[in-house]
């Protein structure tokens, strides 16, 4: 099967692979429509996981189903699914204790494009496929289905892990599409301010239409400043970390309130450390907690964000900014996703 892969940190190109094997309980499927994600882009251009040879990119995306183990119950060839971006190992130790996304070691239910080939060949494996694939509902747009494998389940999951409440003054930091989605799930979740960072018109545009109250941009000044002058110095109720750098925790430290909430959501490509300012986090007693954490993934996640779609209640057509028509421009789609042009949210590569 042809692929498209990370030769090594830094080089990408086309490679030859055999086909992946289907265990009792996997699934053999073929992409329909997918996308890049800025996470390749931090795997291939920072090797931000480490070194990786020869392995195929992608997570993200909707496919057909072309061959199951025979212990799968709910799938069949010629199913059309939805495959989220995390696929943990739905019988391990950390699922059974609620954090599937880590099964068998930290982050290891993040598989494609990581520990194993992902979605930008002919053919991709998935483990587990009862519990990771969604059937896609009828109807619904190919072009924006690819949104439900990460950046909406990402976005929604760091309103989750801030724990926003009804009236909660929030800042999100970094709109690109899966702060977007933070913007989204902030809003469903009963954010009153919801003060969004960013530059990039489209991208501001995108945050009003989410939900955005008030939008900041960090060109023009401290974050923090800004944050805690549109809240008369109290501070916000929570943050989202959707974006930035590991300098970007010390910003959000600052904006947040006692008692405050951050839910970190972005993948920190480089950097050794995180620095935590002593005064502002009440010199170690400040109860302002950070949460981190990797969506959840899986069959269930994927089922209940689409209904979201499909009754109208989360309109993904802000999202996707570029569409591209065949399997040879994944390319094309990923550079965009590495040079993000001021016209960029996401691509999507229509096979």
């Amino acid at each position: 099967m042809k692929g498209f892969a990370m030769l090594k940190i830094g080089e990408v190109g086309w490679i030859e692979k055999e086909k992946a094997t289907c265990g009792p309980m996997d699934a053999i499927c073929r992409p329909l429509a997918i996308s890049p994600c800025t996470s390749d882009v931090h795997t291939v251009w920072e090797g931000a996981v480490g070194e990786r040879h020869n392995m195929i990119l992608g997570h993200e995306g909707i496919a057909e189903v072309v061959e199951v183990g025979e212990l799968v119950k709910d799938f069949k060839p010629g199913d059309k699914v939805i495959v989220p971006a995390i696929t943990p190992d739905w019988n391990s130790l950390e699922a059974q204790g609620g954090y599937a996304m880590h099964s068998h070691g930290i982050l290891q239910g993040w598989k494609f494009s990581n520990t194993k080939d992902g979605l930008f060949s002919d053919f991709f494996h998935v483990n587990d496929a009862d519990g990771n694939l969604a059937h896609l509902p009828k109807g619904m747009d190919l072009k924006l289905a690819p949104m439900l494998s990460d950046m909406v389940p990402t976005g929604f999951h760091g309103a989750e892990l801030a724990d926003i409440q009804y009236g909660d003054n929030v800042l999100v930091i970094g709109i690109g599409p899966v702060g977007l989605m933070a913007v989204a799930g902030a809003n469903m979740k009963g954010a009153a301010h919801i003060y969004a960072v960013g530059t990039r018109p489209k991208c501001t545009e995108a945050a009003k239409f989410y939900g955005a109250t008030e939008l900041i941009n960090y060109k023009e000044g401290s974050i923090s400043e800004q944050a805690l002058a549109l809240t008369k110095g109290v501070g916000v109720d929570k943050v989202i970390i959707a974006g930035g750098t590991v300098d970007t925790f010390s910003e959000a430290i600052k904006a947040l309130r006692p008692g405050g909430k951050i839910g970190n959501v972005n993948y920190l490509g480089s950097g050794d450390t995180i620095e935590i300012p002593r005064l502002e986090w009440g010199v170690g007693m400040g109860h302002k907690s950070i949460n981190g954490g990797l969506m959840p993934g899986g069959r269930l996640r994927m089922e209940r964000l689409s209904r979201l779609v499909s009754i109208g209640k989360l309109d993904l057509a802000p999202l996707v900014t570029h569409t591209f028509e065949g399997f040879d421009h994944i390319e094309e789609a990923l550079y965009l996703m590495k040079d993000k042009p001021k016209d960029l949210i996401k691509p999507v590569v229509l096979i």
